[in-house]
């Protein structure tokens, strides 16, 4: 299994790097995204750590690490500037914190995001015909999430994601090792967004093509 969106103590997780990719490995991952919170206040001090612990776990073990940044709770006029900064500082993959109806996101951070240069829009909450038609046309991988909370309106993003052609993938948002998931626990969230089973590898498709970009 590929889960590309989890968070260490760089940011509101529990564990180092290193120590969350042992154990994402122990659950049978083979490839995960380390992408801590971050705006244009501590981007510069977490990409490049992250850059760098990756490329020495990625010598030495068979799970596969790649560095991100997941740009939360920025106005979005400033998104997509945020965007370029994280590309520029090596972040390999870019997630958006999107509209989820369990925080206060300012509304349009959904379109700012998938106007910008980004791979996932995370929990997109009640995410518009649009806005998912604009996930589509772009590319951009919309999320079905694991995660408490975030989870409640999988069922909407996967039900326009699967009508519109927009792609998904599937995610933790891991912020302690209890947050890790199996394959076998993943597609039972696929299953409760309401797709077919086979959505599962679909998503692991998707998400391998963002892992080896």
């Amino acid at each position: 299994m590929i889960d590309l969106h989890m968070h260490t103590l760089f940011s509101d997780g529990e564990l180092i790097p290193s120590e969350l990719v042992r154990r994402a490995e122990s659950k049978g991952l083979t490839g995960i995204g380390l992408t801590d919170h971050g705006d244009t206040s501590n981007m510069a001090f977490i990409i490049p750590r992250i850059v760098a612990v990756a490329e020495e776990l990625n010598r030495v073990l068979d799970i596969q690490v790649i560095p991100g940044i997941e740009i939360t709770h920025v106005p979005p006029a400033l998104i997509a500037d945020a965007v370029r900064k994280a590309r520029a500082l090596g972040a390999k993959l870019i997630i958006v914190h999107g509209e989820t109806i369990v925080e206060p996101v300012a509304p349009g951070t959904n379109r700012a995001a998938l106007e910008a240069d980004i791979d996932i829009l995370a929990h997109p909450g009640l995410i518009s015909v649009e806005e998912v038609g604009l996930a589509m046309e772009k590319g951009i991988c919309l999320e079905i999430s694991a995660r408490k909370g975030h989870s409640l309106t999988n069922g909407h993003v996967a039900r326009l994601a699967e009508k519109i052609g927009a792609k998904m993938v599937i995610d933790t948002d891991a912020h302690s090792p209890n947050d890790l998931i199996t394959a076998d626990q993943a597609r039972q969230v696929v299953l409760g967004a309401g797709l077919p089973q086979s959505f599962f590898d679909i998503m692991q498709t998707n998400a391998a093509g963002l892992l080896h970009k």
